[in-house]
C-alpha cells in the first residue's frame, strides 16, 4: 500500500463521459466502490489478468489464479522516471520507482479505466475487452485492448515517454519452463511473440494451471513511431538510460525466470507530446493457440478460427476494428448500465459493470467440425471440471438474457454426450471432464458408479434450462433433439424429486443431505418444465401425464417442510431453514406451481436471518453464494426487501478481506472468501434484469 495516496475510488462520473462518450450517468448514479479485483485482460479461462489492489501499482498484476503475470508500466517525464502498473522493478541495480498517484478507476461492462496525475500531467489508462454478446466472432478473438491518453494538466508542455513491460511469465504454467520469442512484421504493425519452447498443446489440465502452448502477441502500430525490445533488460534500460536498449536477446530458449538467466520480456516505447492536445494510442494484447479444447477425443480450434484465419489476419483485423468496436462499446455499456439502474438502482448497475467481464471469460468458445459454437465453462478455482451442468444452472440468466445460443452451446455438448451409449445413468452428468479436455465425466463417480453423483440436482437443472432455452429462443428444436434423454430424466425426478434421497447438491461444499427442501422445490419445477417442453415439442398426452404428475407435489411439499413461521431446510429437519432460491423459475417460466404464500413467509423470516453482509445459505453455517442471494432477492416481495440484500452483497464486494476476481462463496460475518473465485456462476446476479421481459427481448434481439 502506498499510504501517501488516497484511496482510489470508481467513481461513475463526468470524467467517465470523457472516456467513454456516454451521457447516461445520471447525478444519482455517481458511487463509490472498491472492486475485490479489476479485470485488465479478461478473455478466457487461460488468458485473464487482473489487478488485487486498490492501486494499480500496488503489487504484480497476476493471473487469476493469484500467480503473478507481471504487466509493468512506467512513465518518463521530464527525465523522471514513475510507475502506473505494477511492482517496481528489480535488478541490475535499479533503484525503487516511486508510483503515480492514482486518482480513480472506472469499472463499465466492457471497460476498466484507471486515471494517474503528477509532474503536471493526467495518464488515462483503458483495458478494453470487446465482449459483446452478439459478435461471436469478436466475443472469440483472443485481443484485449490497452488504450491511453496522456494530456498537460499544469498548461505547461512536458517531454515523456510511456513504457509497457510483458514478463515472459504470460506464456507458461511454471516460472522454470523454457520459452522462445520473436518479433514480426505483418501490415503495419510489429508483433512481439513469446512462448514455451515445448508447445504440448491441450498437455495440460487442472484446476489453477495456466496455458502453457501457443504464443502471447503484443501488437504495435506503426503510427505509434514506438521503440519495441526483446530483453531481459528492457526496464532497466529504461530506468538508466530514459529509453529502451533496442537490441533484442537472441540467446534463447530460456527459462521464463530462473537464477542462471532470464528470459526476454516483450516491451514497447512510446515517446508522447504533452501540452494542451491530449495524445494517446494504443496496443494490443493477445492470446493464440493451436487448439482450444479437446471434446471427446476431437481437438477444437477456437471459433474466430473456424474457417481457417490466421493469427496475423485476425490481429490486423482486431486492430483495424478498433473504432467501431469502441463506439459499439459506448453504446452497450451506457444502455446496459442505464438498464441495470431502472431495474434494481444504482447498486444492481454497479454489480452488473464489476461481473459482467468476469462471466463470460470463465468459458472458451471453440467451434465443432461443422463450425457451429461450443461454449465450455471452467470451474475456476472449486475443481477445474469443464461444462460442469450446476456451472451452468446458475449463470443461465446472463446468457438468456443476452443470447441464449450462447446458451445452447454451453448446453450441446453435454447433451451430446449424454445421448450416447457410454453414459449408462437414468440421470443427468454433471460435467465433461477436467478443463480443457472434455472426454466425459471425472466428477464423482465419473461413468463407473452413482457415488457422489447429483442426480436430482443435474437432471433438474436440463430441464428447467431446456425449458428456459426454448421459451427464450422462440422454438423448441434444441429439446425436440434430446426429447429421449429429457423423457428419460423427467421419469427420474417423478419418482426421485419430491422427497430426495441421501445426495449431493450444487452446494455440495455443505456434503450429503437427504429430504433436502430446496433440491425438492428444483425436482418439482422440472417437472413443470418438462410439461412445458412436451406442449412445445407438439406431444399434448405426454404434457397431460406430467402436469397430472406434477400438480399435488408443491401442497405435499408444504405439507412436509412447515415449520412454523418458515419452512425447513430438510424436511426431517425440524428448526432448521434455508434459502429457497430454486423458486425463481416457477413465474419467470410461467410454471405457477407454488403458491405466493411460500416466499411471501419465507422473506417474512429472511429478514430476521440477515448477516452484515448478507443471507446465510441456510442456519447451519453463515457462508452464502453470491449468486443464490441475488436469486433470494429476486424473489422478495417488496422492493425494499430486494434492495437491503443487494445492497449488504454490494457492502461486501466493497470491503472483503479477500482481494481475488470476484468470489461467489463468502462468510456473511467476516466477509473473507471461503473458496472460489473468478467463476462465471457470478452471472446468476443477472436474474432480476432477466424477470423484466421487456428488457430481455430488447437485449436479445439487439446487435450491439
Amino acid at each position: 500500500m502506498h499510504t501517501g495516496h488516497p484511496m482510489p475510488l470508481i467513481r461513475l462520473s463526468r470524467f467517465f463521459l470523457k472516456i467513454v462518450a456516454a451521457s447516461f450517468l445520471a447525478p444519482a448514479l455517481i458511487a463509490q466502490h472498491r472492486p475485490p479485483a479489476v479485470p485488465l485482460i479478461a478473455n478466457d479461462p487461460f488468458f485473464s489478468v487482473w489487478s488485487t489492489g486498490d492501486h494499480l501499482t500496488d503489487g504484480p498484476t497476476r493471473h487469476w489464479t493469484g500467480a503473478p503475470q507481471p504487466l509493468t508500466g512506467l512513465l518518463r517525464i521530464d527525465g523522471k522516471t514513475v510507475r502506473w502498473m505494477g511492482s517496481s522493478p528489480r535488478g541490475y541495480g535499479i533503484k525503487p520507482l516511486e508510483a503515480i498517484e492514482q486518482k480513480s478507476i472506472t469499472l463499465t461492462p466492457l471497460h476498466s479505466v484507471y486515471v494517474f496525475e503528477g509532474s503536471g500531467v493526467r495518464l488515462t489508462v483503458d483495458f478494453f475487452t470487446p465482449l459483446l454478446p452478439h459478435n461471436l466472432d469478436v466475443l472469440s478473438r483472443p485481443v484485449t485492448y490497452l488504450s491511453w491518453q496522456l494530456i498537460s494538466v499544469d498548461k505547461k508542455s512536458h517531454s515523456a515517454s510511456l513504457l509497457l513491460d510483458i514478463d515472459p511469465a504470460i506464456a507458461v504454467d511454471q516460472s522454470w519452463q523454457q520459452v522462445e520469442w520473436s518479433r514480426l512484421r505483418s501490415g503495419a504493425m510489429t508483433f512481439l511473440n513469446i512462448g514455451t519452447q515445448e508447445q504440448k498443446v491441450l498437455g495440460r489440465s487442472g484446476d489453477k494451471v495456466r496455458i502453457d502452448w501457443g504464443h502471447f502477441h503484443l501488437g504495435v502500430s506503426d503510427q505509434l513511431h514506438a521503440k519495441t525490445q526483446l530483453s531481459s533488460t528492457a526496464l532497466a534500460d529504461f530506468v538508466k538510460n530514459g529509453t529502451l536498449g533496442g537490441d533484442d536477446d537472441m540467446a534463447m530458449p530460456r527459462p521464463a525466470e530462473s537464477n542462471a538467466g532470464r528470459a526476454a520480456h516483450l516491451a514497447v516505447e512510446v515517446p508522447v507530446s504533452v501540452y494542451r492536445q491530449v495524445s494517446s494510442g494504443h496496443v494490443l494484447l493477445g492470446y493464440t493457440d493451436e487448439y482450444s479444447i479437446e471434446y471427446l477425443g476431437q481437438k477444437l480450434r477456437p471459433y474466430w478460427q473456424r474457417n481457417n484465419q490466421s493469427e496475423s489476419s485476425m490481429l490486423l483485423e482486431a486492430e483495424k476494428d478498433l473504432p467501431h468496436l469502441e463506439e459499439l462499446s459506448r453504446t452497450f455499456d451506457t444502455d446496459l448500465m442505464h438498464d441495470m439502474k431502472e431495474v434494481g438502482g444504482d447498486d444492481y448497475a454497479y454489480l452488473g459493470a464489476l461481473l459482467y467481464r468476469q462471466t463470460i471469460a470463465a468459458h472458451k468458445l471453440v467451434a465443432d467440425n461443422l463450425g457451429k459454437p461450443m461454449f465450455f465453462s471452467k470451474e475456476n478455482a472449486s475443481n477445474g471440471c469443464i461444462d460442469t451442468v450446476d456451472v451452468t444452472y446458475p449463470s443461465a440468466p446472463f446468457f438468456l438474457f443476452f443470447n441464449p445460443a450462447l446458451l445452447e452451446a454451453q448446453l450441446e455438448p453435454v447433451m451430446h454426450y449424454a445421448s450416447l451409449p457410454r453414459w449408462k445413468f437414468p440421470f443427468a452428468p454433471h460435467d465433461l471432464g477436467t478443463y480443457p479436455l472434455a472426454n466425459g465425466q471425472v466428477y464423482g463417480g465419473g461413468e463407473v458408479n452413482e457415488d457422489d453423483q447429483m442426480p436430482v440436482e443435474e437432471s433438474g437443472n436440463l430441464l428447467i434450462l431446456t425449458a428456459a432455452l426454448g421459451k427464450a429462443e422462440g422454438n423448441w428444436n434444441f429439446a425436440k433433439k434430446y426429447m429421449p434423454q429429457l423423457t428419460q430424466w423427467a421419469a427420474y425426478l417423478a419418482e426421485k424429486g419430491l422427497d430426495p434421497e441421501n445426495q449431493l447438491s450444487t452446494d455440495d461444499f455443505s456434503g450429503h443431505l437427504a429430504h433436502n427442501t430446496n433440491l425438492s422445490i428444483k425436482a418439482i419445477e422440472a417437472l413443470g418444465a418438462f410439461v412445458q417442453i412436451a406442449h412445445g415439442v407438439g406431444d399434448e398426452a405426454l404434457a397431460q401425464r406430467y402436469q397430472q404428475i406434477v400438480q399435488p407435489m408443491p401442497s405435499r411439499w408444504e405439507q412436509m417442510a412447515l415449520d412454523g413461521d418458515h419452512y425447513r431446510l430438510a424436511f426431517n429437519q425440524p428448526g432448521s431453514w434455508s434459502q429457497k432460491y430454486n423458486l425463481v423459475w416457477d413465474d419467470m417460466l410461467g410454471i405457477h406451481l407454488f403458491p405466493a404464500t411460500v416466499m411471501q413467509k419465507e422473506w417474512a423470516f429472511y429478514k430476521t436471518q440477515m448477516k452484515p453482509y448478507g443471507l446465510p445459505l441456510d442456519n447451519r453455517k453463515t457462508i452464502t453464494k453470491l449468486d443464490w442471494e441475488l436469486w433470494t432477492a429476486s424473489l422478495a416481495t417488496s422492493p425494499d426487501e430486494f434492495a437491503d440484500l443487494l445492497h449488504r452483497t454490494v457492502t461486501w464486494a466493497d470491503q472483503t478481506p479477500s482481494r481475488v476476481p470476484t468470489t461467489d462463496f463468502y462468510d456473511t460475518v467476516s466477509g473473507r472468501q471461503e473458496a472460489f473465485q473468478a467463476r462465471s456462476v457470478v452471472g446468476g446476479t443477472f436474474i432480476k434484469i432477466l424477470m423484466n421481459q421487456q428488457l430481455a427481448d430488447k437485449w436479445r434481439k439487439s446487435e450491439k
